[in-house]
């Protein structure tokens, strides 16, 4: 699935192989934290809300995801604000990131419905 923004896409499913694999890269959730407390990923799932991102920036990024290297994969609920802070990163210098396709919402009905949906 191809998004307006351009950013690279991994499906849910590759998701979930890279975790099980323990393949190293950083998992960042944009939601905001009212979002957090309803579903979540198991794991280590790193957070920068796209509200904090707006108002301060790369100084919102979690210390792991500050490096223009960083091997980053973004998601949100539906993959729109996902998409729009990984088009935002690349436009930074950032050069490794994509975003989950469909957000964690695709990730529970095709890889894990037992973590819910909103």
């Amino acid at each position: 699935m191809a998004n307006p923004y351009g950013v690279p896409e991994l499906s849910p499913a590759e998701v979930a192989q890279r975790l099980a694999r323990g393949d190293s890269f950083v998992l960042l959730d944009v939601r905001e934290p009212y979002e957090l407390e309803l579903v979540a990923l198991d794991g280590e799932v790193l957070t920068a809300p796209v509200s904090a991102l707006v108002r301060e920036g790369t100084a919102a990024l979690p210390p792991e995801a500050r490096n223009p290297q960083a091997d980053i994969v973004l998601f949100c609920h539906h993959g729109i604000r996902s998409a729009q802070v990984g088009a935002w990163l690349l436009q930074n210098g950032w050069q490794k990131v994509s975003h989950m396709a469909g957000g964690i919402d695709a990730y529970a009905r095709e890889v894990d419905p037992s973590i819910g949906f909103y």
